[in-house]
């Protein structure tokens, strides 16, 4: 399949820049679509979608949440010769007390799963649980380099994966075989609480950095107060429960069934991150 170039959505964000990479690392030809990207590609607009399937016959999906895009999309790529593909999903979707859901996400999730089931194609689902680099350029990044990170997360713990890993798997769905009709559940080696998170990056980085667990009520005010709605605000608190309830902290087999090799440890996460700049302030 390497003649032809491997698609790959949400190329700008934390796994598809990665997935990108580690593909042009390989030498494989790679057509990197987004909305700001190499390749102009836009969820909302289906002008764009028969340009980034043309010739293609390997992509990767990460899917606009509270969507079901995914489907219609899948059924372009068929008609346009597709024959393998990789769904970014998420770990615990399909248990309906995992988190509480404000934006139909879970719902268009399952429905992506199932379309790529649904499809004829090869097809292999990547469930990865939290990110460690929600501490190093998402939800946790600026909290982290400011020195103290305020959420009401308890002392919940969670196995946070690294998206150099969830990367890895991806790229060897979409180039070796032995990984079609796979569901992979992604996480690190062990669960690890916010206060050890925190103090692993103090560590790697050099410099103190706080976790001060807050009620959510508290949270939701704060958020309010720097500007966001009410409603955006109780939103983010949903999206902490997990981290609260532990739900998230359980050890999954993904990454050593699909890499043969154990997941990388949060402390290797910190530690390259911090060697690479990551929370220079």
């Amino acid at each position: 399949m390497s003649e032809h170039p491997i698609l790959v959505t949400g190329a700008t964000g934390k796994t598809g820049r990665r997935v990108v990479s580690q593909l042009r690392a390989k030498g494989l030809p790679v057509r990197a679509a987004a909305r700001n990207g190499e390749h102009v590609f836009d969820w909302t607009d289906s002008r764009t979608w028969d340009s980034a399937v043309e010739g293609v016959r390997s992509l990767y999906i990460v899917q606009l949440d509270g969507t079901k895009l995914v489907r219609p999309f899948v059924e372009r790529a068929v008609r346009h010769g597709a024959r393998r593909i990789v769904l970014a999903s998420g770990r615990g979707i399909d248990d309906p007390d995992y988190a509480k859901d404000s934006g139909g996400v879970p719902d268009g999730i399952l429905d992506s799963e199932a379309a790529v089931r649904e499809s004829g194609l090869e097809w292999t689902i990547s469930r990865p649980g939290w990110f460690a680099q929600n501490f190093s350029e998402g939800f946790f990044a600026d909290a982290v380099r400011a020195g103290e990170l305020r959420l009401p997360a308890g002392d919940g713990a969670a196995s946070f994966v690294d998206a150099e890993d969830i990367a890895a798997v991806v790229v060897a769905a979409l180039t070796e075989d032995g990984h079609a009709g796979h569901t992979y559940e992604l996480s690190g080696p062990r669960a690890v609480t916010l206060t050890e998170a925190v103090a692993t990056i103090s560590a790697a980085a050099g410099r103190e950095i706080r976790y001060v667990p807050v009620p959510v009520a508290e949270y939701v005010t704060d958020l309010v107060h720097q500007g966001l709605p009410p409603a955006d605000a109780e939103a983010f608190a949903d999206v902490i429960e997990p981290l609260r309830k532990g739900t998230d902290a359980y050890v999954s087999d993904g990454v050593p069934r699909a890499l043969g090799r154990p997941p990388r440890s949060f402390a290797e996460f910190a530690k390259s991150t911090a060697e690479g700049g990551g929370w220079r302030v």
